[in-house]
């Protein structure tokens, strides 16, 4: 098992040499600025650092093999009246939602008195290779959402997925709807058939049958390798420019050092799951035409007919906006809201400005549709104007 506080360094040390090249050559030919700025990094990094992530206290309450049930439970008095879980990717950890005080999702849904519950993955094993899709949402996730149900003695609960936890969660309700009371889908992918992401074409280009030969389950640094190779002048030398440019910057250094920590915190992928994620998904893009089966069940999305909620980012570079925004048409819910934010995959959950406007849609939606405060009301949407006929006769194109 990997250790989830531990950074490869190695893994870093390409780019910060070309990073630094290419600050330090600016700065030689003032001396004495670059004194004044080595002498404070020097101060910064040798100083006592507080980078650790994901310590908002919880509790597991449920486990099987290597996955967990985290619970959170506010100081103040819980709102919800029925339970609510969230499912994040196996790609990368659920830690992302707490990754530093002041940005962190789970510290907002807690100081607003939301108690719910968090699926941890864990790291997959050699016994893990394979588990299949059905394995994961209707084992694993089932067992889970039956766990929560009798705990509190009711019958439906909220789900809210995160990127392919998200694909789980719809892949879920649809085959289990009467389990799902709200459903919340976060730059989840559900139409795989865009070229608007590199993802998409690099994942449609690949044979998961040889990868799953090779290695069985799926190496998380090749993926993590995979996903940087995507945007490698923004993800690989940009960002090591930028922090050796704010290295004399203690709140800078810190946050820094905790999204390197989440970054090359990267479990392996259950080799069949991965087989039928790339299969089904990216190369037949089965779930949006409703032609996916799993564990010998239609996944019919018509049977989608309770509340959703679909938030997804406009700059997202690896689900963007084509990848989601298809998913509220296919299904039958009439309670069905879109919202797309000015941010990219991970901006969405720790960017400053998103977090005034994502935490506090989903508490105030998931409240309304609780029954614990009162729904506002629907604004009729915005007549278009009719335009006026022109009593001239129109001429034919090109005349």
């Amino acid at each position: 098992m990997k250790d989830e506080k531990q950074v490869n360094l190695s893994d870093m040390m390409g780019p910060f040499k070309m990073a630094g090249n290419l600050m330090f050559a600016g700065m030689a030919g003032d001396t004495a600025k670059l004194y004044n700025y080595l002498r404070d990094a020097r101060n910064v990094l040798l100083s006592p650092m507080k980078t650790d992530i994901a310590t908002t206290p919880y509790e597991v309450v449920y486990e099987e093999d290597r996955v967990k049930l985290k619970y959170y439970k506010p100081d103040t008095e819980t709102r919800l009246k029925h339970p609510f879980l969230i499912v994040y990717a196996q790609v990368n950890r659920e830690t992302m939602l707490d990754l530093q005080p002041g940005r962190s999702v789970v510290e907002t849904f807690l100081r607003a008195g939301l108690d719910f519950y968090m699926i941890d993955w864990g790291y997959p094993t050699r016994k893990d290779r394979y588990l299949t899709l059905d394995d994961h949402i209707n084992g694993y996730m089932g067992n889970i959402v039956d766990f929560i149900l009798e705990k509190h003695n009711i019958s439906s609960l909220h789900l809210m997925g995160i990127c392919q936890g998200g694909t789980f969660s719809v892949i879920y309700t649809a085959l289990h709807p009467e389990k799902v009371k709200n459903l919340i889908t976060t730059v989840t992918p559900t139409n795989f058939d865009t070229d608007a992401s590199l993802l998409n074409v690099w994942a449609r280009s690949l044979n998961p049958d040889e990868l799953v030969d090779t290695y069985g389950n799926i190496p998380g640094d090749i993926m993590n390798l995979g996903f940087l190779l995507l945007n490698p002048a923004r993800l690989m030398i940009d960002k090591y420019v930028g922090f050796l440019e704010n290295v004399n910057n203690f709140d800078f250094v810190e946050n820094f050092v905790r999204m390197e920590r989440w970054i090359f915190d990267s479990p392996d992928l259950p080799a069949e799951t991965f087989r039928e994620f790339i299969t089904n998904f990216y190369k037949k893009n089965l779930l949006i035409k409703n032609e996916l089966e799993v564990g010998g069940k239609k996944v019919d999305l018509k049977k989608i007919t309770m509340p959703v909620l679909n938030i997804y980012g406009k700059y997202d570079h690896l689900v963007p906006p084509a990848a989601c925004d298809q998913f509220v048409g296919k299904i039958g819910s009439k309670d069905k809201e879109e919202l797309c934010l000015d941010t990219g995959h991970i901006g969405i959950y720790v960017s400053s400005k998103t977090q005034k406007e994502f935490g506090p849609k989903i508490i105030r939606w998931l409240l309304e549709r609780d029954g614990v405060v009162k729904k506002a009301p629907q604004k009729p949407a915005a007549k278009k104007p009719v335009a006026k006929k022109s009593q001239a006769k129109a001429k034919a194109p090109g005349k």
